[in-house]
């Protein structure tokens, strides 16, 4: 199976050795989100800010990959602190209002004061 790696302009590249997505086959791998403005490399402040960020940056990959956020099946969501979680959860329910995608939301330690962190698979065809 041929794969394809998905490398947007308008969601931030962390790393070389980081892609934003992978494709393989109709199935799309989005590679964690951070709320990292890819215009000025500057994180966003706060919970809600980041994860509307985050989410955004994710939007631009899913669209480079062919796909939308109505294709996503499956996100695995990484808080900072928990406590975060209902800021967290209603910027979510924003980008994902009807029929959200299966996800998980755990808690890990982030890096550089980032916040939160978003991952999942998506179905290519918008």
């Amino acid at each position: 199976m041929e794969r394809t790696i998905v490398a947007p302009a308008k969601a931030p590249a962390l790393s070389p050795q980081y892609s934003a997505a992978v494709i393989a086959g109709d199935t799309v791998y989005f590679a964690g989100q951070v709320g990292i403005d890819p215009a000025t490399r500057e994180l966003a402040s706060g919970i809600e800010a980041q994860t509307r960020q985050a989410l955004t940056n994710l939007t631009a990959v899913l669209e480079e990959a062919g796909s939308s956020r109505d294709q996503v099946v499956k996100t695995l969501c990484f808080l900072n602190d928990l406590a975060d979680f209902d800021g967290f959860n209603k910027v979510y329910a924003e980008f994902f209002p009807d029929a959200p995608p299966a996800r998980s939301t755990v808690g890990v330690a982030l890096p550089d004061g980032m916040l939160v962190e978003i991952e999942g698979i998506a179905i290519k065809g918008a």
